[in-house]
């Protein structure tokens, strides 16, 4: 009985054994079975990717060759108009209009689908420029469309046309030309440089780190245009660079309202319904900067009503909106309520902001293309200012700047190569023929591209992607002035620049302050290239190392 127990029990274990061996054998086929299904799925989606790259190219191919016409200029089709030569080239936009307008002689009709109403004459022409900005001023201003585009400016004198501009603008102007404001616009420069910027480059350079010379001008522009016009300091400025919620909403605006010009009016307003894609940034933008610059002006309001505030005869100067809120006999029909001074004080703070942080990134990069300019400018410097200055960081150079020819020639330079500004858009107010023989009507978009007037053989010669300061300095020696319709990176004509001044003396102080205390080294194959925004930044900005120089 045992052994049949036994033996029992053997074939059972066999039979167990065989069973786990067969299991075994069943697993490992289901496995193999799944190693060939990831294999041929693999296969597939290798196929289906390569599949993918090359339909790609083929529509790439195709966009290519319906972009362009045998001239070629962007091509007009049927339905769909010239938008996908605008959808080919947009990562590149400005590079593009520059070179239809040249290929076009400075005047190109770029046409969009039927249904859009967004047909744009662009237009590089000097006589153009001169006819719609100044000649005949009165027929092209910002208008309902423009106001719309930029309606985040509200009723700011950027936004603004007809009584209420030029109150606002005879009102600025007073302000601007007021000696508290202008100490105050010294006092201001020479601490953000010497307690900000220059403390922070010292650091850099002494620990060899590599920096974003974008972030750090406009940290120092923000901090310079919110103090000289509110009066308060974000503090944007140091080496741990904080998150500054108001610069964050102007680069989020500025990136939206460029593409708001290359879409129709119904696609916003569908996106802001849905709250999605760029409108809802947008929205999202203007809601911090309501909140922050509000928070300014009630901290102004309890500043003069507690006494604490600047007032009449202060020695230290005054920043605007305090001018704004105590000389309300100068503002004459204008209403001081908040949201006459949020929109302009905001007007204010975008403008110097970004003039001044965009012409000096795009100032340096220059420089760092042509060293022999650098070296002429400290060698006029050293001419220039006082021996017994050029040991000190930051040397007076209010007292000298007229002197400074060269520099001054340099700065022009870079502003006609790199506007801050690329483009501004107008329209007529009743139809009206240019000079070029173009018939618009105020159905038209008109865009004036600065940043391709800059670099037109027919306006600047055929040297005119070359970097000269030469080209401003007279036969005398002095600064040569060019017609404000050829130079338009301050506009032109009633609406020329109110902060040009300022802007000119606040970009060639911290130049000179730079130039003269540090050697700055662009990183090697550091791609440079124009952002889409309606400011001219730099979309990878601008990396660079630093050297403390020995004075």
């Amino acid at each position: 009985m045992y052994r049949t127990r036994h033996g029992s029990t053997g074939n059972v274990s066999v039979l167990h054994t065989i069973s786990l061996d067969f299991q075994n054998l069943l697993t490992e086929r289901e496995r193999e079975r799944e190693r060939e299904k990831e294999r041929e799925w693999d296969a597939s989606m290798a196929l289906i990717g390569f599949l993918e790259i090359f339909l790609a190219g083929i529509c790439f191919a195709v966009l290519r060759l319906l972009s362009k016409s045998d001239d070629g200029l962007p091509k007009n089709w049927p339905l769909v108009g010239m938008l996908p030569a605008l959808l080919l080239n947009l990562s590149h936009f400005h590079e593009w209009a520059t070179g239809f307008l040249e290929r076009s002689h400075g005047n190109f009709f770029l046409r969009f689908h039927w249904f859009s109403g967004m047909d744009m004459l662009f237009t590089a022409d000097p006589a153009n420029v001169h006819y719609i900005l100044s000649a005949n001023f009165g027929n092209f201003p910002k208008g309902p469309e423009f106001k719309r585009v930029f309606d985040v400016l509200g009723d700011g004198i950027f936004n603004s046309d007809s009584n209420l501009w030029s109150t606002q603008r005879r009102v600025a102007q007073v302000f601007m030309k007021d000696l508290r404001f202008h100490r105050f616009l010294l006092m201001t420069t020479r601490d953000k440089l010497e307690n900000g910027l220059l403390r922070v480059l010292d650091e850099l350079s002494q620990s060899g780190v590599t920096v974003d010379l974008q972030v750090l001008f406009q940290r120092f522009a923000l901090d310079s245009a919110c103090r000289f016009v509110t009066g308060f300091d974000p503090g944007s400025l140091s080496v741990e660079f904080p998150e500054v919620l108001i610069s964050e909403a102007l680069d989020d605006a500025e990136e939206v309202l460029f593409y708001r010009h290359f879409y129709p009016e119904w696609f916003g307003t569908l996106q802001r319904l849905l709250g999605i894609g760029v409108e809802k940034k947008l929205r999202k933008a203007w809601e911090d900067g309501d909140q922050i610059l509000g928070n300014c002006i009630a901290m102004k309001r309890v500043e003069l009503r507690e006494g604490t505030g600047k007032v009449k005869g202060d020695e230290n100067g005054a920043d605007l909106l305090t001018l704004y809120m105590v000389e309300n006999e100068t503002l004459g029909a204008l209403e001081c309520n908040d949201k006459f001074l949020r929109d302009t004080i905001l007007n204010f703070i975008s403008a110097g902001i970004e003039t001044t942080g965009s012409a000096l990134t795009w100032f340096f990069w220059a420089l760092s293309m042509n060293p022999s300019v650098e070296m002429r400018i400290r060698e006029e410097i050293r001419s220039v200012i006082p021996k017994e200055e050029q040991n000190l960081r930051v040397f007076n150079i209010s007292e000298h700047m007229h002197k400074l020819v060269y520099l001054h020639g340099a700065v022009c330079e870079s502003l006609r190569l790199y506007p801050p500004l690329p483009f501004q858009r107008k329209s007529p107010a009743k139809p009206d023929v240019l000079p070029s023989g173009h018939e618009v009507d105020p159905g038209t978009k008109i865009i004036v591209v600065m940043y391709a007037m800059g670099r037109m053989k027919s306006i600047w010669g055929e040297d005119c992607l070359e970097f000269k300061p030469e080209r401003w300095i007279s036969e005398r020696g002095g600064i040569r002035h060019e017609p404000s319709y050829k130079f338009v990176a301050f506009n032109a004509g009633p609406r020329t620049c109110l902060g040009k001044d300022v802007a000119f003396t606040q970009i060639k102080t911290v130049a000179a302050t730079v130039i003269h205390n540090y050697e700055v080294h662009v990183v090697e194959d550091h791609p440079v290239r124009p952002s889409n925004s309606i400011v001219l930044h730099m979309k990878y900005g601008l990396k660079v190392k630093l050297a403390r120089r020995r004075l």
